[in-house]
């Protein structure tokens, strides 16, 4: 492919909290709104076009508050032009209620998981009727969703609700390997999912800890597109924290340099993306 064909670029996002990493796992995690901004905000400046985002209250806990998501999301976009993507999933056990909220403010894009799962000791929830209400919240405020498939079985589940409207017709998808209680993070996985969607539908990897790195030089080989950040990994490598999410940006910018896959500023990736 032509360096000059948009579909070639790699659209790289970047999971800057999560709702799961706390200070006792990771030193440098973003403490207040200020610091989540300038995390976002560097990850951009390294090649980051999505911030997938989770915020945090005041005591640095998961929230699905409307006013936290709308302060945090307006403070990046001032400093930075990017895809602000919003969590639906909250933390484990949060109401589906809660978990739609934000989307009122109309980001871009959200996630959408589909299926309950363990999720190490917890259980993410996913109902039929949880992922109805996301869905058809998703659709009202006129957002991009990205299905979040954590293992086959959901997967099966995104062209059985398909086919029966329960989700739109247009999508993103990223495939989170690696949690326990998931999919693990081979590459074999990764080829057996990918190879189960249409040529022209657009795809990323989200890679737990060890399989951040090979599930993204796969990724980078096979034409689809790479989630990483504090989120997902803490470390850089073994036994060595990431001083940053930007660091993770700036390991995939160069792998993809070097695959001679450009990475995709904001507007090419909304070209890929179908969004406007």
């Amino acid at each position: 492919m032509s360096n000059h064909n948009p579909e070639n670029h790699l659209i790289i996002s970047c999971a800057v909290i999560g709702a799961e990493v706390s200070e006792a796992v990771y030193p440098h995690i973003p403490r207040n709104p200020e610091e989540l901004v300038e995390s976002a905000v560097a990850a951009v400046a390294a090649g980051a076009s999505i911030i997938h985002l989770h915020v945090r209250d005041d005591n640095n806990l998961p929230t699905q508050s409307v006013e936290r998501f709308a302060l945090v999301s307006k403070k990046i976009k001032e400093r930075c032009d990017c895809i602000v993507q919003f969590s639906t999933g909250g933390a484990a056990g949060t109401p589906v209620d809660l978990r739609c909220a934000p989307l009122v403010l109309r980001p871009e894009m959200a996630t959408l998981s589909l299926g309950t799962m363990n999720f190490g000791d917890g259980i993410f929830e996913n109902s039929e009727q949880t992922i109805k209400s996301i869905a058809k919240s998703i659709v009202e405020n006129g957002v991009l969703p990205e299905l979040e498939i954590f293992d086959f079985g959901m997967l099966e589940t995104a062209w059985r609700y398909l086919a029966k409207g329960i989700i739109p017709a247009k999508f993103h998808m990223d495939f989170v390997l690696g949690v326990p209680g998931g999919m693990s993070g081979t590459i074999s996985n990764l080829v057996t999912l990918a190879s189960n969607l249409h040529p022209e539908q657009s795809w990323s990897v989200a890679g737990i800890g060890r399989f951040q790195l090979p599930l993204t030089m796969c990724a980078i080989a096979m034409n689809g597109h790479v989630r990483v950040g504090i989120e997902d990994n803490v470390y850089y490598r073994k036994g060595e924290f990431a001083k940053s999410n930007a660091q993770f940006v700036e390991r995939v910018a160069r792998l993809s340099k070097e695959a001679n896959r450009p990475v995709a500023d904001v507007k090419t990736a909304r070209k890929i993306l179908g969004l406007k």
